[in-house]
């Protein structure tokens, strides 16, 4: 689904001209990006939740040469679906044992630490 796809079904519940459905899905977009950059977290009942999560520094490698580069400390966005669209989306509901095992014997990388 595309933003124009968005702005069509938001136009489509009501009685809105295409010009109000883009200025709801810009004004949703805009407060969710704008909360993220001061650092805020977005909370969703029944979708998920939105937040930065800190990266350290770290050595890389540029993949055409192999050689050495800097990688700079950053925030990312990140997004954390609710236990209602994770369930939505997989219908079975049940985690493999595989990947339950996987999961839970999984260290915290050190390269993308949890949210603080």
């Amino acid at each position: 689904m595309t933003k124009a796809d968005l702005v069509d079904k938001v136009t489509a519940l009501g009685e809105l001209t295409r010009r109000d459905g883009e200025i709801i899905v810009d004004t949703l977009f805009e407060s969710v990006i704008g909360a993220l950059k001061s650092g805020d977290k977005i909370e969703i009942r029944g979708f998920g939740s939105f937040r930065t999560r800190q990266r350290n520094s770290r050595i890389g490698r540029n993949p055409k040469t192999g050689e050495r580069v800097d990688v700079p400390a950053k925030r990312v966005p990140f997004f954390k679906p609710s236990k209602e669209l994770r369930d939505s989306v997989n219908p079975g509901g049940a985690k493999s044992p595989a990947i339950a095992n996987a999961v839970s014997t999984n260290p915290v990388d050190p390269h993308h630490p949890p949210a603080m």
